[in-house]
């Protein structure tokens, strides 16, 4: 059975955050624990770049399937790893790669997973001074794609992963923050909605919210995540909303 850890609650209208919450902003006792990162390594092909909202929604997509596969739960290979990454601050860190250094990171263990246009590759945890060489020397910065058209509305009853409308993230953090809205989802679900989720192929999208409707969506009680401020925006910031149907 994969963890059900603490994400965000709602008390009298305002969202709040446990104190061991992996993505509370200030200092904890996760922070004295070993730390660890989900690498995700993202395919760039320099003639064929994929759209930005497909790559953020493979992104989401392949964190829930590392999740939930068999290496990481119980006695997997993997799941000492995710153990020890979840008992410490949730990170991710989105690289990119094209023609062989793509196939060098294929070779490694991990799941690739294809959307329409975009190719991620996930990683079983790595502490995060210990990237697999061929990872390491992978870019991080300069990640960032674009739509060709505006994507279309979300089916109704599909889970949306909501952005702020008023934080600007390049490609590759938006893809970490994605990430981090499913794994909240799927860490508040009850068991028979996780399995309805993978047995469906993990359907979702990434829209970026109206100001009005994100207004709302943060007093909803609905999964929310506030960035640690590693990277490119101020900590606490609040970047995702995870509308899972199941949630509301």
């Amino acid at each position: 059975m994969a963890p059900r850890l603490p994400g965000v609650g709602r008390l009298d209208g305002v969202t709040t955050e446990p104190a061991d919450s992996p993505f509370r902003s200030g200092p904890g006792a996760r922070d004295a624990a070993p730390q660890f990162v989900l690498p995700l390594v993202v395919r760039m092909e320099r003639d064929a770049p994929p759209a930005r909202t497909d790559a953020l929604e493979t992104a989401a997509r392949a964190v829930l399937v590392l999740l939930s596969d068999a290496r990481s739960l119980d006695d997997g290979e993997w799941a000492q790893a995710v153990r020890d990454w979840q008992d410490a601050r949730i990170r991710k860190v989105v690289r990119r790669a094209r023609g062989a250094e793509w196939r060098r990171a294929g070779a490694l263990p991990g799941i690739t997973v294809t959307g329409k246009s975009a190719e991620v590759r996930v990683f079983p945890p790595v502490p995060l001074d210990g990237w697999p060489k061929d990872l390491a020397r992978l870019q991080v910065s300069g990640t960032d794609l674009d739509d060709p058209e505006p994507p279309l509305g979300a089916d109704r009853g599909t889970p949306v992963l909501w952005l702020n409308p008023e934080v600007a993230m390049s490609a590759g953090k938006a893809m970490a923050q994605a990430g981090h809205g499913a794994q909240l989802a799927w860490w508040e679900l009850p068991d028979e909605e996780r399995a309805a989720w993978r047995d469906a192929g993990f359907p979702l999208a990434v829209r970026t919210s109206e100001p009005a409707r994100w207004r709302r969506l943060t007093t909803s009680g609905l999964p929310l995540v506030r960035d640690a401020g590693y990277t490119e925006i101020p900590a606490g910031s609040c970047t995702v909303v995870a509308d899972h149907p199941a949630l509301r």
